[in-house]
Order: C-alpha cells, then sequence, then structure tokens
C-alpha cells in the first residue's frame, strides 16, 4: 500500500526521535537498526526508504539531539537564569534519563571515536551551546564578550564531566553520585557569580615600562 508524504514524513520523525533517545541511553554500538524500528512501530527495511544509510541516520539523530540542550535559553527565554540552568542540567532527573538529555555527556566519547561527519554535527552543537549559554551569562546590552565566552566553556565542561561522572557512579556509589551533582551545583552557580577577577601585575604595567629579568 502506497504511503502518503504526510504518513511518509510521520514515519521519518519516528526514526529520528527513536534513534536520538536510543543513542543517548544505550550509545552508538549499543543500538542497532531493528531497535529504533521497532520502538518506532516500523518494519526494518523500512529505515533505509529515509535514510541512505545507518552513517546519516546517526548523524542526524546526533543533531536533533542538540535540541534539546539549550532550548529554553534560545530567543531570549525570560526568566531563565544561570542558577536554573546550572539546577536543571545537574540535577538527579537529568541524571537518570539519559534519553532525554544532553547528546554531550550521552554521546561525546562516540563522537571522538567515529569522527568525521558525527565529529562535525557535536562541533556544531557545541558551538552553538556555548554561545548560548555566553549570551546568558552577558551582562548589559552589548551582548556576550569574549569574557563571557571564557566562562561559558568553563561551565558548560565542568557541567558535562559532572554529569558524566554522577552517571558513571550512580549504580555503585549513588550517595556520591548525588554529591557530586549538589557539589558541583553549588561551586559553579558561586565561581559564576564572582566579579570578573582583576588582571595579573604583569598584565598591568604601564606601557614601556620593561619588567627586570633575574640573571
Amino acid at each position: 500500500m502506497k504511503v502518503s508524504k504526510a504518513q511518509a514524513a510521520e514515519n521519518r520523525q519516528g526514526i529520528l526521535d527513536a534513534a536520538s533517545r536510543l543513542y543517548r541511553e544505550r550509545g552508538l554500538s549499543g543500538v542497532g537498526v531493528a531497535d529504533i524500528t521497532r520502538d518506532a512501530g516500523l518494519t526494518h527495511g523500512g529505515l533505509y526508504r529515509h535514510f541512505a544509510s545507518k552513517e546519516a541516520l546517526v548523524q542526524e539523530a546526533c543533531a536533533r539531539a542538540f535540541d534539546w540542550s539549550m532550548t529554553p535559553i534560545e530567543g531570549g527565554t525570560p526568566h531563565v537564569t544561570v542558577d536554573d540552568r546550572i539546577k536543571a542540567y545537574l540535577s538527579a532527573g537529568h541524571r537518570d534519563a539519559p534519553g532525554d538529555g544532553c547528546p554531550v555527556a550521552a554521546l561525546a566519547v562516540d563522537a571522538a571515536r567515529v569522527g568525521g561527519g558525527l565529529s562535525e554535527v557535536f562541533a556544531q552543537g557545541i558551538e552553538r551551546n556555548i554561545g548560548r549559554f555566553a549570551q546568558l551569562l552577558a551582562d548589559g546590552s552589548d551582548g556576550a564578550q569574549p569574557q563571557d565566552r571564557a566562562r561559558a566553556i568553563h561551565a558548560l565542561a565542568t557541567m558535562v564531566g559532572g554529569m558524566v561522572l554522577a552517571r558513571a557512579t550512580a549504580h555503585a556509589q549513588p550517595v556520591l553520585s548525588d554529591e557530586l551533582l549538589t557539589t558541583l551545583q553549588a561551586q559553579l552557580a558561586e565561581c559564576l557569580a564572582r566579579p570578573e577577577a582583576p588582571p595579573a601585575a604583569s598584565a598591568r604595567r604601564a606601557p614601556g615600562v620593561k619588567t627586570l629579568q633575574k640573571p
């Protein structure tokens, strides 16, 4: 029976949604085509009517996963603070539901191993997230400044690393896993709330003043 264009588009969307979630839950090597089509309610052969290869599916599914990461921040959504984002990310709910969470914490190692087009998908997604978070950190009407980008990189790397550690320890030592989340929430929020540190003494030298060199 011929499938309508609307149904075909719905089937394709179902495959992407299933793949995006399953890859984040199990990793790229832990998911087969049959798993994806079964979850999407389709036949095995149906997948290749929508995607040229499994590699093409992986790249598009991972790109779709980045839609989750900073969506509340994009577009200047009101009332979203830095603390809100940190607490939401470094939470037990996010830790325990990787399939609905950040693709970087779930799949960055896989992306590094695969390389190629998938590495480009992650590079673009991470760059967008840095920009969005830097905008959230910006204090003023001039938009994000270089120091905001540096702080955003620091914050995002801490959040991703903390989530990886929390997930790695959750089953064996849940108390430790919870401690990692709550400690990083507090420490990162405190760090980002501090005013910019003054430049080092060497950077504050008056123009033309030379530094004496030790013999």
